[in-house]
């Protein structure tokens, strides 16, 4: 029996999941969880083979948990299943040590063969994004990314300076940079775009 926790913030598709895959004769949800800090709870309480797990939820992302599970160096073989085809988001899935990727909209069917595949020590990725993931390379550094994520949320540079303890100066070459980088019209556009691609 493969046992499986998983983690999806949206209940109603949290609760079709582990019905579906309590279905399947080898496969049994040990645990749920709707946001990333239960989740890595979860995994720490129930020792699962798999976690199952969405990118964007609250408290930590899936790659985030991939990240600190890979990190602790825990056995679990974590696939992510999410609606969002983006290049950078597998290519920051793969560096999390993520086993699988696959995108909701497959069928339950496939989603229960990518885990038992994952489960059975394989990687799986969704064929449509197997090609783009090598297509475009984020150019973003760490401190880059962390500044847009700042600026996603709303932050302005003052505040931004003040949350990582940077000068302002400092802050707006930093993001004078990551707009250049990405073509940016401004500090917005810039974090816009590292968004829709993944990179954040």
């Amino acid at each position: 029996m493969i046992r499986v926790v998983l983690a999806e913030d949206q209940g109603m598709v949290l609760g079709a999941f582990a019905a579906l895959l309590d279905l399947q004769p080898d496969i049994t949800v040990v645990a749920t969880a709707t946001n990333g800090d239960d989740a890595l709870t979860a995994v720490r309480e129930h020792g699962p083979d798999v976690l199952v797990t969405d990118i964007e939820m609250p408290g930590r992302t899936g790659l985030d948990l991939a990240a600190e599970l890979n990190r602790t160096a825990d056995p679990v073989r974590v696939l992510i299943v999410t609606t969002f085809a983006r290049s950078g988001y597998l290519r920051r899935a793969v560096d999390a040590g993520v086993a699988g990727y696959v995108l909701k909209d497959a069928p339950i069917g496939e989603l229960a063969a990518a885990l038992r595949r994952v489960h059975a020590g394989e990687r799986v990725v969704a064929p449509e994004l197997a090609v783009a993931a090598w297509d475009a390379a984020d150019p973003l550094t760490d401190r880059e990314r962390e500044l847009l994520r700042a600026v996603a949320e709303g932050a302005g540079n003052a505040e931004i300076a003040a949350r990582l303890c940077l000068a302002e100066g400092t802050v707006r070459n930093y993001l004078s940079t990551a707009m250049a980088k990405l073509g940016a019209r401004n500090r917005t556009d810039a974090a816009r775009t590292a968004l829709s691609r993944g990179w954040l």
